[in-house]
């Protein structure tokens, strides 16, 4: 009975946006690192994913930026990485200073979260004794291009694009990380939901200052979410009938957490991994096999078992109970 009514709960929530819309798809070789033109596009993308495999350290490195200014709580700097996008070239971030002893936690939020999403969230961290960095993901909110409604071009049928905005975000979140370092915080932590969530654990993978990870929802693969979560329907009718599961997964494993669990092995970072045993974004049975890569692998972590689904964890009273988890927690480890 309760697996019923959450069910029907989340469709509920998920079909409140009425703007969702389906994209050709297109295999995106010109947004790859080293995108040309290629007879064969699936094959060419998935030997670029083989290579960034090999060498993701180099492929998560960056030219630090070097215009930060922050007017009032509102922080800008140019993103590292630049796209055909102009607005979305600019990062902007929402600073939430308190006397925290040099912790800091950089949140990001979930796809297609607006400017206020996860401030609320922000302000319960300087509640905690943290300070914290709320970061906008590529394509959204203030860095929206005025072609769009939605964060279409961050996830979308564009395969290539898709891997360059994950990098993106990745390598926008070291840079934030740079400028917090600069402020004089010496004790890091990242907090990230939903799609927030795969970019946090990418970039604790790759940055060693993060010391704290907070996986808010959780899978392996970033193409079985696209193809099974009821928030990508529209994304998955787009891609469908292009290429297979199997196929997508290989060339979307850059941008999925399973990739890069192994380099956690000896690093002694923290984790707290979170998923809801009624979510049909991300599906239990997919967040359950991450959380067994962590225990095969001897990580320390933590994991939250929520007994509510995806967008019902945004919902009273769980996402007060939610909240408190996710901020006791960094308070109690970083």
């Amino acid at each position: 009975m309760l697996a019923e009514f959450f069910r029907r709960w989340e469709l509920r929530l998920s079909e409140r946006d009425q703007n969702r819309k389906v994209r050709r798809f297109e295999w995106g070789l010109d947004f790859v690192q080293d995108g040309i033109a290629a007879a064969d596009a699936k094959s060419y993308l998935i030997e670029h994913s083989r290579r960034i495999l090999a060498e993701s350290d180099s492929y998560h490195s960056y030219d630090p930026a070097k215009d930060y200014r922050l007017e009032g709580n509102h922080l800008t700097f140019t993103s590292p990485i630049s796209t055909v996008s102009p607005r979305n070239n600019t990062v902007h971030g929402w600073y939430l200073p308190v006397e925290s002893c040099g912790r800091a936690v950089l949140v990001l939020p979930q796809w297609n979260a607006d400017a206020r999403s996860h401030m609320a969230l922000a302000r319960w961290l300087n509640y905690f004794g943290l300070s914290a960095l709320r970061l906008s993901l590529p394509y959204h909110d203030l860095r929206m291009p005025e072609e769009l409604v939605r964060a279409d071009y961050m996830l979308s049928p564009n395969l290539g694009r898709t891997l360059q905005s994950l990098r993106q975000a990745v390598i926008d979140s070291r840079a934030a990380l740079d400028w917090l370092v600069s402020q004089g915080y010496t004790r890091l932590a990242i907090l990230g939901t939903s799609i927030g969530s795969c970019v946090a654990m990418i970039t604790t993978a790759h940055d060693p200052r993060v010391s704290v990870s907070v996986q808010n929802h959780i899978s392996p693969y970033f193409a079985d979410v696209v193809w099974t979560g009821i928030s990508t329907r529209h994304v998955r009718a787009g891609i469908e009938g292009h290429i297979s599961l199997e196929d997508l997964r290989k060339i979307w494993l850059p941008i999925s957490p399973k990739a890069y669990v192994h380099k956690l092995e000896g690093t002694g970072k923290k984790s707290l991994l979170v998923y809801g045993i009624y979510d049909h974004s991300f599906l239990p049975q997919y967040s359950r096999e991450i959380v067994g890569d962590y225990q095969r692998l001897g990580l320390p972590h933590t994991t939250l078992i929520l007994r509510c689904g995806h967008y019902t964890s945004g919902e009273f009273p769980f996402n007060l109970a939610l909240g408190f988890a996710l901020c006791d927690y960094i308070r109690r480890n970083l």
